[in-house]
């Protein structure tokens, strides 16, 4: 087939240029039940032409269900596993995913999903935890969809806009295919891979400062294994972030203020620590906030960047920032590819192992911002589950932050307004009903209400000081009713501890599900 003038000038290893193939020519390779390793996290850096391809071929030819894969992405992938859900082709699924179609199959029960620690899953496939009817430690996975934007001399893979679990997709495939997406410029030079070593015997990754590389730019891949070149021209698809509001702006400026605190009671230096925050409207607005507080020399270490880092860079905030993914909207892309000099020698990619590893969080005393779906009195958060037991989208890196930053905040609204309660659903319940980080995590809780601050303080203390900080208005009367009848009861047991009635525990939960609001009208009876 012809190759283009441009895939030429990216694919610099020659022999690749004779494996140039048309997606459609690969639909013979897929068979039902295979186990694919795709590139991407936070919908970036995913292969489109070969999904799209098999997408269309499920459709033509009535197979829904009839080919369908265990499908291992390092996080999200964004539209095109959204379209395979909607086709039933996703047997299995781990360990992160955004969309309706495909949340909507995992809580049918069409899709097993396993839900693990970002910076856990990557090395577990490799030990072969999840296909473990494979003995051979290369060949755990039947294909890998690697994206790159280059490739080099020696036919290692330069990615795009993220790395995630890529090395160790490409490492434990028995074939690898190549998608060189000649439509985003190259990446080239803003990564630093660090490929898997299993223990025993492991040595510790050496970075101490945010901007510290290893000096390998590219994923390395036996030549032999990769079957396939294919073009694509189509960019990412982000879709436009939320806008900040009165809400998210307030619990920004809250957390400023606390910053500010901390600097001046000496706890934190006058450019803080290395900042994660996560994804979403809360967390874009606490980034805004960052960048209108005149702190100076801050550097990042987080998951994912989004387009409100960029504010930062510009206006001299910022000095460095890494991560595993760059998730930028279409005119953010822009934005960076416009200044490409100025940028490129402050950011670095790296694969997920690496920026979500636990040693390295508490290494550089990380400050570290999420937002959860609830949090309970006593700072237990629910990150994954509403009510318990309808998945959201899975863990993510949450965990591998809160347990071990220095400072482990997070963030949300008092309430969430709903159809049937304008006042809406109380982000702090008396008992969490499935819980992702341990009240031995969290530091910090904060709302547009205001912040608390549970350093050092026992459940009883922490109950009172979310309570009264954090809580909305609404919220705040039931809430504490709980807790003095929880205490009640507690005395009366000899469980002080952490007190709870588990009878009314979740009876913010089962009201909500009976009556369509939180708002408790009587408590149920306990001796």
């Amino acid at each position: 087939m012809t190759v283009s003038q441009l895939l030429k000038e990216r694919v610099r290893y020659a022999p690749y240029l004779k494996k140039v193939k048309l997606a459609d020519e690969l639909i013979p390779l897929f068979k039902h039940g295979q186990n694919l390793g795709w590139s991407g996290f936070t919908g970036v850096g995913t292969p489109k032409a070969v999904p799209e391809a098999l997408v269309k071929h499920v459709e033509q030819n009535n197979l829904q269900g009839k080919l369908a894969f265990n499908l291992f992405v390092g996080a999200s992938a964004g539209v095109e596993e959204e379209a395979w859900a909607t086709h039933d082709m996703i047997l299995r699924r781990a360990p992160h995913q955004v969309g309706k179609p495909i949340a909507k199959a995992i809580n049918q029960g069409k899709i097993k999903f396993f839900d693990k620690h970002l910076s856990m899953f990557p090395q577990d496939l490799t030990y072969g935890f999840y296909t473990q009817d494979r003995t051979d430690p290369t060949r755990y996975l039947d294909f890998s969809i690697i994206e790159a934007t280059a490739i080099k001399e020696d036919g290692s893979i330069v990615p795009g806009p993220s790395v995630g679990g890529s090395p160790e997709f490409v490492a434990c495939s028995d074939k690898v295919i190549i998608e060189v997406n000649t439509a985003t410029p190259s990446f080239e030079g803003i990564h630093d891979i660090d490929m898997p070593v299993n223990p025993p015997f492991r040595q510790p990754y050496p970075y101490t400062k945010v901007d510290q590389k290893s000096g390998r730019d590219s994923i390395p891949v036996d030549p032999e294994r990769v079957i396939a070149i294919v073009e694509t021209t189509e960019r990412d698809k982000v879709g436009p972030n939320a806008a900040s509001d009165a809400m998210s702006q307030a619990i920004a400026h809250n957390l400023v203020e606390f910053f500010r605190h901390e600097v001046k009671q000496g706890r934190l230096p006058e450019n803080l620590h290395p900042l994660q925050s996560g994804i979403g409207n809360i967390a874009n607005a606490v980034i805004e906030g960052l960048a209108g507080a005149n702190f100076k020399n801050l550097n990042v270490w987080t998951e994912v960047l989004q387009d409100s880092f960029l504010e930062l860079f510009e206006n001299g905030s910022l000095d460095f920032a890494t991560a595993t993914s760059v998730r930028l909207t279409e005119p953010g892309f822009d934005r960076v590819f416009g200044n490409w000099d100025f940028y490129k020698d402050k950011l670095c990619l790296r694969s997920q192992v690496v920026s979500n590893n636990p040693e390295i969080i508490r290494r550089l005393g990380v400050i570290a911002m999420n937002t959860p779906v609830e949090v309970d009195i006593y700072a237990h958060a629910n990150s994954t589950n509403v009510n318990g037991s309808r998945m959201l989208n899975g863990l993510g890196g949450s965990a591998d932050f809160l347990r071990n930053a220095k400072l482990s905040i997070m963030h949300a609204p008092s309430a969430r307004p709903t159809k049937t309660d304008p006042t809406g659903i109380s982000s702090i319940v008396p008992f969490a009903s499935h819980i992702d980080q341990t009240e031995h995590d969290l530091d910090v809780f904060v709302t547009e209400q205001g912040l608390a601050d549970l350093r050092g303080l026992c459940p009883r203390d922490r109950a009172r000081t979310i309570i009264d900080k954090c809580a909305h208005p609404d919220y705040k009367p039931l809430l504490t009713d709980y807790l003095d009848r929880a205490e009640h009861y507690a005395a009366k047991h000899s469980c002080m501890h952490e007190p709870h009635m588990l009878k009314n525990a979740f009876k913010f939960h089962t009201n909500l599900a009976e009556k369509g609001t939180m708002k408790v009208d009587k408590w149920d009876p306990v001796d």
